[in-house]
């Protein structure tokens, strides 16, 4: 028996979707992805379970992705249930001994094993990591502002060489943004400085920032596209972009200086906001291009 014209045509829009899709799924064969996830895309149910989809048919289609996760929300919760006191200084949580204890409990013991479980039960198969397995993730203390913040780490070194073995097998490393010192100390680290320091070191083909905000403004309010690192550069010297996009952005920049081909920023709560960025004409979110 033939389709109804109605369920035809959303079947035929179906088969246009796959493929558009085509093309890239042929050019980003082999490829490394960085993901960094993070923000109010990892409390809503929804949105993981979109999330841990998409990673995996990219990872069935041939891609290699490494995610790096933040975790500010479950921290901060813990934080105050163990009433340990949290202060910032330029959007960096201050992070003396107490507080880098519950810092590394919550993001190797709980948030990274959550996701690798959402992964697996998704079918693909994850891994969980920290910074301080296999020295993947040096660092050193960062000064903010010319002052010390306690055990915040700046990325200087990426030993990729497990990475490297997990995709060619066909997992999905799964990291907690905890690195070591030159003593085998943790430093809390940003999770968009740790993505960043993996995709420039993997030299990445894309690395992408899952954030709460569907991408990058422009002076009319409207989300842009595709915006050239020159142009970004500009906005940013003018103050047409501002606040918390601002360290995002230079994050974005030093990954194309140093050979990534092109940076992504997308709103992590919409459904399958992985797979409608990379594998559609349009996307949903900000690409930024030298």
């Amino acid at each position: 028996m033939s389709a109804e014209p109605a369920a035809l045509a959303a079947l035929q829009a179906k088969a246009d979707v796959l493929v558009e899709a085509l093309p890239y799924i042929q050019r980003f064969q082999g490829e490394t992805f960085v993901v960094k996830y993070g923000g109010h895309a990892m409390e809503d149910e929804g949105a993981r379970q979109s999330f841990a989809r998409d990673v995996v048919l990219m990872r069935s289609i041939g891609v290699n992705v490494i995610i790096v996760h933040g975790g500010g929300p479950m921290i901060q919760s813990a934080l105050a249930r163990f009433g340990v006191k949290s202060e910032f200084r330029a959007g960096m949580r201050v992070t003396d001994d107490a507080t880098m204890e519950v810092v590394r409990m919550v993001l190797v013991g709980q948030v990274n094993q959550d996701i690798v479980a959402l992964i697996n039960q998704a079918g693909g198969r994850a891994v969980g990591l920290s910074g301080a397995d296999g020295n993947l993730l040096r660092a050193r203390k960062m000064l903010v502002g010319g002052e010390d913040v306690g055990r915040v780490g700046q990325p200087t070194r990426v030993d990729d060489g497990e990475l490297r073995l997990l995709t060619r097998g066909g997992f999905i490393p799964v990291i907690a943004p905890v690195g070591v010192d030159a003593h085998g100390k943790p430093l809390n680290v940003n999770a968009d400085l740790a993505a960043g320091a993996i995709a420039m070191h993997t030299i990445a083909r894309r690395f992408i920032l899952m954030t709460d905000v569907e991408g990058v403004r422009g002076a009319d309010g409207q989300v842009i596209n595709s915006l050239p690192a020159a142009a970004a550069r500009a906005m940013m010297a003018d103050g047409t972009i501002h606040g918390g996009m601002i360290p995002k952005l230079d994050c974005a920049l030093e990954a194309l200086d140093s050979g990534v081909e092109k940076v992504h920023i997308l709103d992590g709560r919409q459904r399958h906001a992985l797979l409608l960025e990379m594998f559609t004409d349009s996307g949903v979110g900000t690409e930024i291009v030298q």
